[in-house]
């Protein structure tokens, strides 16, 4: 399988000891492409670093994640448009809004997540989103600039039906994570995933984030690596009642669409 990562933190500390040892592994599992999230200044920075270093398996997003919003500032700004105007950085974000915990104040998301869209509008790249607790005032924005921006992907969903409904509606891709994976807190998603277009689908393990609960046996520690994304797949695969290996050319094809990698 040559199965697309569209979203693994691999600028994250817990990598910085073994990342040589968990891209062997990747290729191995059948992971043929990773897109590096960027979330800040620092992440942003070493997420480019890493996809010029190894072009052929990396590409990078850059923005500041909505927990970092209060640190955003002309000089951030300028920052992330000069990264992002990079050709291995295939979209601005992580960015959006998150009311959950609310680590920056709801103004200042908002205020900064709208700085993010115009980005995207004048660079013309595609947008990796980030919602949590905060639906009604993060599509009412996104519709302000849909007709603007060329696509985004709503990553790691874990939202409604209603809010599923909302993002199709925009044309917005939707990324699955090792939530699908957890009989506990993602049943809900368990049962809407069939709901997504075969089109509008991509896969992601948000590692060091989001373990699947599915591996067997369990490992010994709870990081979360690109390896794993053929946990996803297959759970998707069951929740869906498609073949993995139809989900694995289908979910590759639209990462290639929508942010221009070469999963080969």
């Amino acid at each position: 399988m040559n199965l697309v990562d569209i979203g693994a933190n691999l600028s994250h500390e817990s990598f910085s000891h073994d990342l040589d040892a968990v891209i062997a592994s990747a290729l191995g599992a059948g992971v043929s492409h990773v897109i590096v999230t960027g979330t800040d200044q620092k992440s942003n920075e070493a997420a480019l670093s890493l996809s010029q270093s190894r072009p052929e398996l990396f590409s990078c997003t850059a923005g500041y994640h909505p927990h970092v919003a209060e640190s955003f500032d002309e000089n951030a700004l300028l920052s992330v448009r000069t990264l992002a105007s990079e050709d291995k950085c295939v979209a601005i974000g992580e960015t959006g809004l998150d009311f959950n915990r609310n680590f920056s104040s709801p103004e200042s998301q908002l205020e900064v997540f709208e700085e993010h869209l115009k980005l995207a509008v004048e660079l013309g790249k595609p947008l990796f989103l980030h919602q949590r607790d905060a639906h009604p005032e993060f599509v009412t924005l996104l519709r302000q600039y849909r007709e603007q921006i060329v696509g985004g992907v709503v990553h790691c969903f874990t939202d409604n039906e209603q809010a599923l409904e909302d993002y199709l509606a925009l044309d917005m891709y939707i990324g699955i994570t090792g939530w699908i994976c957890d009989e506990r807190r993602g049943a809900e998603l368990q049962t809407l995933a069939g709901l997504i277009p075969s089109d509008r689908l991509l896969i992601e393990t948000d590692s060091p984030y989001l373990l699947p609960r599915t591996i067997r046996p369990k490992p010994k520690t709870r990081r979360n690596e690109p390896k794993h994304l053929i946990e996803v797949l297959y759970t998707l695969s069951r929740c869906c009642g498609r073949p993995a290996e139809q989900l694995a050319m289908e979910t590759s094809e639209n990462a290639k669409r929508l942010f221009g990698v070469d999963p080969s």
